[in-house]
């Protein structure tokens, strides 16, 4: 294993207060035999669940969330993460829940099935349920090999800015979600409609395969007309868009082919900008459908003609420089191009996604996904130190420094 480290970048954000931001992006040569997983980087491999989709939306998670009761009543102390102090759980517990009648079916109904299940109040489900919708930072990657196979990976990142414990130098909502890792199957009639990695006690779906089909990823797009204004849009009543996990959700459950999916997830309008990752099941079949929350802006395609064997994306447009702060994207494609198309495999995509920064410490898992296997497997993962870093000085609004990423893509 390479640990061979590069400070890439030390900054402090927020220049405006006495308060700053501190960044510390460590980079390290790409990563090889990391695959199988082990050591350090790897924390377990994850389990497998079934959600029958012929069950009634209410009943449909009931035996996942019995089976992880105890890991699901992290969901509790979701709220408390947004707004330490916590006045936000009296908003959560009064208004949300009424939210949960505002949402399509058959999502409201299966959230109100996990409220019951789980002993959880309603309202801090509903969050759970929504706040992907502004906080996932992620890495993406589809890739054809020299026989035409699609291969398609992907880091899910998540907790930024959402505390940070000193003691422990790691994020303290990506720690929790950790236990809550699971791979599900989504069947119908006892056959399997789709496969995902997802969180126990979240409906929407951001990382999933469609088996011979396509497989689909979702990252989201920093703006500052995101989520969160699209929340307040649907809470204030006007309710014309769609969700992103949802949409993602939808189209695993119903596309029946690359194109249909790509469609959708290019003409739906949206409740926040989000970048799609979409693999195929024949030559040229992988993508990056850069969204704004009312239109496609732009689809980047394999071009195999162009010498273009994959396509990467983390959370900024692939036209424009990535936050110096946050630059993913130039290590990912330098293991990438090191790494060859001849040799990109399953074993070598997870070589890539191990190589830091692509692997942080805001990574809560790794899946990859083969299509025309239909295989999907998964790892939680950890990333020792010395690993990226990225913390609030003192007493600095986290929001603050969020405002940087938002503002790179507007």
């Amino acid at each position: 294993h390479s640990n061979t480290f590069i400070l890439t970048n030390i900054c402090l954000c927020c220049p405006t207060t006495m308060n700053s931001c501190i960044c510390l992006q460590y980079t390290e040569d790409c990563r090889a035999e990391m695959y199988p997983p082990n050591g350090p980087t790897f924390r377990g491999a994850v389990s497998w669940y079934t959600v029958d989709l012929d069950l009634p939306p209410s009943k449909r998670w009931t035996a996942l969330i019995t089976a992880k009761k105890t890991d699901v009543k992290m969901l509790s102390n979701l709220a408390d993460a947004f707004v330490p102090s916590g006045r936000l759980i009296e908003l959560v517990d009064i208004t949300l829940p009424l939210m949960a009648d505002t949402l399509p079916n058959p999502f409201s109904d299966e959230i109100k099935g996990i409220a019951t299940a789980s002993g959880i109040p309603l309202g801090e489900v509903v969050l759970f349920n929504i706040f992907y919708e502004v906080f996932t930072v992620c890495t993406s990657i589809v890739a054809e090999d020299d026989k035409g196979n699609l291969i398609h990976g992907r880091n899910l990142d998540f907790g930024l800015f959402m505390g940070w414990d000193v003691k422990n130098k790691s994020w303290i909502i990506s720690e929790k979600l950790k236990p809550l890792v699971v791979n599900l199957d989504f069947k119908r009639n006892n056959q399997t409609v789709f496969k995902s990695t997802n969180f126990a006690g979240y409906v929407g779906m951001l990382t999933g395969i469609k088996p011979h089909m396509f497989t689909l990823t979702m990252n989201e797009r920093f703006s500052l007309d995101g989520g969160y204004i699209g929340i307040l849009e649907w809470i204030l009543g006007k309710r014309d868009g769609m969700w992103m996990s949802f949409l993602t959700r939808s189209v695993l459950e119903n596309a029946n082919s690359y194109e249909e999916a790509k469609a959708l997830l290019a003409q739906t309008k949206l409740l926040a900008p989000a970048y799609f990752i979409l693999g195929g099941n024949r030559t040229g079949q992988g993508c990056i459908i850069t969204r704004s929350r009312l239109l496609s802006i732009d689809i980047l395609e394999i071009d195999l003609k162009l010498g273009r064997w994959y396509v990467l994306e983390t959370n900024y447009d692939h036209w424009k420089e990535p936050l110096f702060l946050d630059d993913r994207r130039t290590p990912g494609m330098k293991c990438m191009n090191q790494t060859t198309q001849k040799n990109i495999t399953l074993k070598t995509m997870y070589d890539v996604l191990s190589t830091k920064p692509v692997l942080n410490k805001l990574t809560t898992y790794t899946t990859l996904m083969q299509v025309s296997e239909g295989k999907l497997e998964s790892y939680i993962r950890d990333c020792p130190n010395p690993c990226i870093v990225c913390t609030n000085h003192q007493s600095l609004s986290p929001q603050r420094c969020h405002l940087a990423l938002f503002s790179r893509n507007t």
